[in-house]
């Protein structure tokens, strides 16, 4: 190990050695409580020193900008390195929500085994106090599941699970009750073993806090570089994406690159357990590496990412206007349905009474119609912005996305009833100055250059399992024309989305 190398690490664990660890409610351990093993190296062991390196660390992360969370990403660095990004994670649970069990999930870093270890023994022990452990549950999991097992090796020296637990403590008002698990696997289909046999646990009930790091030890601009794409490979939730997206980062022989995400086991499991599911929305945080720190040495970094994971369905809402009620979204998709029958065959536009419609049916905005045959693509076209109520933009993009996408020959009558017809409500555009704005499956993007434009809604993010870069590039050179790379000069525009489809309002196509 080189020189510059051994100082990161060395600095890493010795930067806050202080003399023992005094647990602040003075309860002593029992038999099988698991003690501090980092207290005084990744973090303060003084109760009062650690309780005020929390409130700064807090001040200075990014608040909340999503929530009801089930999941974060969170790095376990020394505090004084990755603590405002661990803050800035924890910052996005709601502190006062009482959680049936945190799942803290880490990989070792010290102890290779098969499997999972998850700590069945006593309580988990900081300079904050005792932290019950659900060993009904811990227990429950190990006799079902050959995947885990107790190692008390495991977390004898594991600082993974450990430096998450005092921002726990810290932040939560309600108390926590936690499952910690470390993985000693470097096995993807173990992975997906743990991930089966943990599933049934994700929900809103449970909070799963999953540590890792970034890239160790490439300069500060390559660690940039390298993190964002690695982050951008979890944000699609995509498991084959990671493992593509780490094994090119492998590839390319970064000066110093040792890995991408040294924690890639425990984020793998949780890519496993969401499944590709675009119910699932990851939402990227703040970034920052150890060569933001006061101690930086930009040579050699280490990076951290925060992420937060929310159910589609505990998203933050859109803007009240885009609250569309069941009774809404189907009467939207009867206007389109009724039009099609009506237009198709006898080029007859039907007349909408628009009395008897809600409000919301008859705001100016724009909108897309969406046409699929067996799951395929029959057709698509929409408006951005509409002088004209929402209920007749419908009608007209649902006569445009049947016979005015060039893509495809006009739908035919005989097809009519094979079609599932999906409408995008569309947010007025915003335009963006880095494409760091840009949340995939959140939203849609609209790049223009001179006479050149195109846009992909929101949903084709989810439905490619496309990085950043691929949903613009793809933009750029399929949709608008100016090459792959066309972006990078060009304006582009973001914007959200109410999507609603026949077969999710109706359970069936009409």
């Amino acid at each position: 190990m080189d020189t510059g190398r051994k100082m990161l690490l060395v600095f890493t664990l010795s930067c806050f050695i202080m003399s023992g660890c005094h647990p602040q409610n003075n309860a002593p351990l029992k038999q099988g409580d698991r003690p501090p093993a980092v207290a005084g190296s990744f973090y303060p062991s003084d109760p009062e020193e650690l309780k005020k390196m929390l409130a700064d660390l807090f001040a200075k992360a990014k608040p909340a900008s999503v929530k009801n969370v089930q999941a974060i990403i969170c790095p376990h660095a020394g505090y004084v390195f990755s603590g405002i990004v661990a803050a800035s994670s924890f910052n996005q649970i709601d502190p006062l929500k009482k959680y049936d069990n945190i799942f803290v999930i880490g990989s070792s870093h010290r102890v290779s085994f098969m499997g999972a270890s998850i700590y069945t023994q006593g309580d988990y022990v900081t300079p904050l106090g005792h932290v019950t452990i659900n060993t009904e549950l811990a227990k429950k999991l190990i006799k079902e599941n050959p995947v885990f097992i107790f190692n008390p090796d495991a977390d004898k020296s594991e600082h993974s699970v450990e430096v998450q637990i005092p921002f726990l403590q810290y932040h939560m008002k309600n108390g926590i009750r936690i499952v910690p698990i470390i993985l000693g696997t470097q096995s993807e289909q173990t992975c997906q073993k743990i991930a089966q046999a943990l599933k049934p646990y994700f929900n809103e009930n449970n909070l799963f806090v999953i540590s890792s790091d970034f890239s160790h030890y490439p300069s500060y601009s390559d660690a940039q570089a390298n993190d964002k794409r690695t982050c951008d490979a979890i944000i699609t939730g995509s498991p084959d994406n990671l493992m593509r997206v780490l094994k090119d980062n492998e590839q390319k022989d970064i000066p110093n690159l040792a890995t991408s995400l040294c924690g890639w086991t425990s984020v793998l499991t949780l890519l496993d357990i969401t499944g590709n599911d675009p119910a699932y929305h990851f939402t990227p945080v703040f970034y920052q590496n150890s060569g933001d720190s006061k101690y930086a040495d930009k040579s050699q970094v280490v990076g951290y990412w925060s992420v937060a994971v929310t159910h589609k369905e505990n998203l933050q809402k859109t803007p009240s206007e885009f609250n569309f009620t069941n009774a809404e979204k189907k009467e939207l998709l009867k206007i389109a349905r009724n039009t099609l029958e009506k237009y198709i065959p006898d080029h007859v536009r039907p007349v909408i009474d628009a009395k008897g419609l809600a409000a919301n049916l008859k705001m100016k905005a724009g909108a897309f119609v969406t046409l699929k045959e067996n799951g395929d693509l029959r057709g698509c076209v929409g408006r951005f912005t509409s002088d004209d109520p929402l209920y007749l933009v419908i009608q007209e993009m649902a006569i445009a996305s049947s016979t005015e996408d060039n893509r495809f020959p006009p739908v035919s009558a005989n097809e009519i009833s094979k079609l599932e017809i999906e409408i995008s409500v569309l947010s007025p555009m915003k335009k963006i100055n880095s494409i760091d704005e840009i949340i995939l499956g959140k939203h849609g993007i609209y790049i223009k250059k001179g006479w050149n434009s195109g846009t992909f809604l929101p949903q084709v993010a989810n439905e490619t399992g496309w990085t950043r870069e691929d949903f613009l590039g793809h933009c750029a050179r399929d949709k608008a024309g100016i090459g792959w790379d066309g972006w990078k000069n060009a304006e582009i525009y973001i914007y959200e989305a109410s999507v609603f489809s026949e077969k999710e309002v109706n359970g069936h196509k009409n």
